[in-house]
């Protein structure tokens, strides 16, 4: 027996089905698709930057099959239509928890919360996948936070680098070469996953924005510390021809992205794309120095580590309980990597102070 007034799944599979592909993901992934079959890139690259990048296609979906449902869309506007007016509407407010109006929360939003869970619970009943709403896995929201565990994760990740950053700054003087270019690394790092945590715990327009913008931001700026670690301490003109073209680089994406149009399969692809130069480049530092500098190992694994955790993201399966999802794993992942990374950074830094004082040519 199927739910009264909901209209069978299996009768519209012709629009949308349960278990097959999503057409905006597919949309997204051609567009990669495109984007590698026009790089120059040797063959071995292309094969990883295709994984990463069909992997981070993923979640690049803002339309998804829950909030497509006509149960769910005529769920929500008769709600908002009964709660979100006149005498409801201030009742609703004032009995709406202060944290909850602080972090934005509408009665509309409420709505729309409240029709997830019933249009989860109908496909739960008639046997079919969970299905994503607005792009995201239903979560279980936890007092103000959207998704719990990746807030969660994303204050951890802040937290570690933190926490290293204030060791690097009591263990390198700031006569070491590096010191200034990996404090504004780190600071840019935090901003980062300040914004990552505060989008995670409410998803609006510019929460959003300035998650996606600062990630890109962390991104080219490990470009340029890669720069004046592998070039720019010998060569400081060629590090600062290659800071203003990335900033010239990071200006361009959000205008674009801002002002034209917000295409998350290009910001994707752009970002792996920035990530995997970042990855070869310390790679092949890596492979050149690790006769001379034993721990050259940290770095390597470092950066190895982070595109491998990426690969997560391919689980992509509906959060256990509720709460933890591939994503969320992802970015626990990551925590520990912060204090490898800074362990490098330090060592490197020593070595750098220590070459510069005997005056021997750094590496």
């Amino acid at each position: 027996m199927r739910s009264a007034g909901f209209m069978p799944l299996s009768s519209r599979r012709a629009f949308v089905s349960p278990d097959g592909p999503r057409p905006t993901a597919t949309t997204t992934a051609a567009t990669v698709a495109m984007a590698l079959v026009l790089s120059p890139r040797c063959t071995s690259v292309r094969l990883l930057a295709t994984a990463v990048l069909l992997l981070v296609s993923v979640t690049a979906v803002q339309s998804s099959q829950g909030d497509k449902e006509p149960v769910y869309r005529d769920c929500v506007k008769q709600c908002v239509r009964t709660n979100c007016t006149g005498a409801r509407l201030r009742g609703f407010e004032s009995a709406q928890p202060q944290y909850m109006a602080l972090t934005g929360w509408t009665c509309r939003d409420d709505c729309r919360y409240q029709c997830m869970w019933t249009t989860v619970g109908l496909y739960q009943a008639e046997g079919y996948r969970i299905p994503q709403f607005h792009g995201k896995w239903p979560f279980a929201r936890f007092l103000c936070f959207e998704e719990p565990a990746s807030a969660l994760a994303s204050l951890l990740n802040g937290l570690a680098c933190l926490l290293m950053l204030l060791r690097y700054r009591s263990t390198v003087p700031r006569q070491s070469p590096m010191y200034h270019t990996i404090n504004a690394f780190s600071l840019v790092s935090l901003n980062a996953w300040f914004w990552s945590t505060v989008f995670h715990t409410r998803d609006t327009y510019l929460t959003e924005k300035m998650d996606y913008f600062c990630a890109t931001a962390v991104i080219l700026y490990s470009i340029y510390l890669c720069c004046v670690r592998t070039l720019g301490l010998r060569r400081p003109g060629v590090s600062s021809m290659v800071g203003v073209l990335l900033i010239l680089a990071f200006t361009s994406h959000v205008s674009y992205l801002t002002f034209v149009s917000f295409d998350y399969g290009y910001n994707m692809a752009a970002n792996a794309t920035i990530g995997m130069v970042n990855l070869l480049w310390w790679l092949c530092w890596c492979w050149q120095n690790r006769r001379t500098l034993p721990y050259w190992w940290k770095c390597g694994l470092v950066v190895l580590l982070l595109h491998g955790l990426a690969l997560l993201e391919l689980l992509d399966f509906p959060p256990m309980l509720w709460i933890l999802d591939a994503h969320a794993v992802w970015h626990l992942s990551t925590v520990p990597v912060h204090f490898l990374f800074y362990s490098f950074l330090i060592d490197d830094s020593l070595y750098l102070l220590n070459t510069e004082k005997m005056g021997v040519k750094v590496e």
